[in-house]
């Protein structure tokens, strides 16, 4: 009978948390490296945590109207080459696709990076009147962006999952409607179903994205002190448009280029959440986000075999509405069942013994504290719905209560750069200068803006570097 082994974490988080993410993703058997640099394997228990993800937000996104879609993966070279400026934003990290079989093609064929390129030359077609407008699409695909040295599973991979927003308007107060509502959403996601806080704000002309007017972002912080953005939303004006001659007449028969919107979440997120809520026994997952929010584990003995089965049978039908697991495996102690389980971070683990029979009770384990209860069989059903609403808002207080604790506010660039050092995300003032904004960087050892808080202080200080008046509050730190 297989017992407790090596099979757990030999690594603790707060020690090295590289090590710990590694060992904390492949041994949960959550994903797996692949023969490709950059390019992982999404087991069964990640996939499913992303089938929910795509769901949930595919139902808000429909309810804003916006509809679902699915352009081609291969973009031809001269397509890509229309936007100068996100061009040169994506051209280190396109893949290309030069021949078929033996025969070189007349033109390269980028594999997607992103899909403004593919999706506006039919934009351009299809939108002639402004009662053609708004235009408000979506797709879920894959994208692959090569550029970088050092992958991560989940945080940073060549290959990622996400979604694609692209969205056309009129004008620019609807454009700019429909950033504040696509934030709103990323936001309240993050936090409902994830348990994550964020920081929300708006990036610096040089971390935008490439095209962009504005972009607005999350951005989070992971146990290692960097700070990883989240799904965002740009304001892309109408620079795609006119590089497209996406246009269309309006009221008065005059032409006009529309204002356009690109916004996603990304698989991303998934690893964001396993490094904030992880600790030294494996994963913790919030419950409203996982499939399988309790396992139940009868604990059997020869003797009493049948009754503990019968009895955890009845358990788990109880508890059908939660998504249960029943765990009757032979071969393997009730103690290594337990460890399994505690690393695969299923919220809730019921453990069903001889004496509990007898008893007409149940031992509930919560995975976030470790706690353990005594229920009687008669209120199971109520205790477990109000365990698993408790463990998700207990989540996200503890990853608030981290967040809070990573972030410094500084006045003077020595105070800012004993700030990075401590692996901490600074809050200060900055003058609003890109020049200002590199010699931060190249004097902090690479730590860069985040983003910019909606919330700005009416009383500014001064700029951390150049000691000119502030005129942003603003977030910088190492980042992925």
């Amino acid at each position: 009978m297989k017992s407790k082994g090596d099979e757990g974490l030999s690594v603790k988080k707060s020690e090295n948390f590289s090590e710990w993410y590694t060992q904390v993703i492949t041994k949960s058997k959550f994903v797996d490296y692949t023969d490709i640099s950059g390019c992982i394997v999404f087991r069964e228990d990640c996939y499913s945590i992303w089938e929910n993800i795509q769901r949930i937000v595919d139902i808000k996104l429909k309810k804003l109207g916006i509809k679902n879609v699915y352009f081609p993966l291969l973009i031809p070279e001269n397509f890509l080459k229309k936007e100068a400026e996100h061009v040169e934003g994506f051209s280190p990290e396109v893949a290309w696709v030069t021949h078929t079989g033996n025969s070189k093609l007349k033109e390269r064929l980028a594999i997607r990076p992103t899909s403004e390129t593919i999706m506006y030359p039919s934009y351009a077609k299809w939108i002639r009147s402004w009662k053609d407008l708004p235009l408000r699409l979506n797709q879920w695909n894959n994208v692959v962006r090569w550029e970088f040295k050092n992958p991560v599973p989940l945080l940073r991979t060549r290959e990622f999952l996400w979604n694609e927003g692209h969205t056309v308007f009129a004008t620019r107060k609807e454009a700019e409607k429909e950033m504040k509502d696509i934030i709103s959403l990323w936001e309240d996601f993050s936090k409902e179903y994830l348990a994550l806080p964020s920081l929300v704000g708006q990036k610096t002309d040089k971390e935008k994205f490439a095209g962009a007017e504005y972009t607005w972002s999350t951005e989070f912080i992971l146990p290692n002190g960097r700070a990883i953005q989240g799904p965002d939303s740009h304001f892309d004006g109408k620079k795609f448009a006119k590089a497209f001659d996406i246009s269309f007449l309006d009221k008065n028969e005059n032409k006009q280029y529309p204002f356009q919107n690109t916004w996603a979440i990304s698989s991303r997120m998934i690893g964001v959440m396993l490094a904030i809520h992880g600790d030294d026994n494996g994963l913790v997952l919030p419950p409203k986000i996982v499939s399988n929010k309790v396992v139940v584990v009868p604990i059997i003995f020869k003797k009493d075999k049948d009754k503990v089965l019968k009895f955890a049978k009845d358990v788990k039908k109880k508890l059908s509405k939660s998504g249960v697991i029943f765990d009757d495996r032979e071969g393997y102690s009730a103690g290594w069942k337990f460890n399994e389980w505690e690393l695969k971070g299923i919220p809730i683990r019921i453990e069903v013994g001889p004496k509990d029979v007898a008893k007409k009770q149940v031992v509930l384990v919560r995975r976030d504290t470790g706690k353990k209860e005594i229920i009687k069989i008669g209120g199971l059903v109520k205790k477990v719905d109000s365990t698993l609403e408790d463990i998700q808002n207990n989540l996200y207080k503890n990853a608030k209560k981290f967040m809070n604790s990573k972030i410094v506010d500084v006045k003077t660039f020595s105070e800012f750069k004993k700030a990075i050092k401590d692996k901490k995300i600074v809050k200060t003032f900055w003058c609003g200068c890109s020049k200002c904004e590199d010699m931060i960087k190249d004097s902090s050892n690479g730590a860069k803006s985040l983003n910019i808080p909606f919330d700005q202080p009416k009383k500014k200080g001064k700029c951390v570097y150049c000691g000119k008046e502030g005129k942003h509050l603003i977030f910088f730190g190492k980042s992925y």
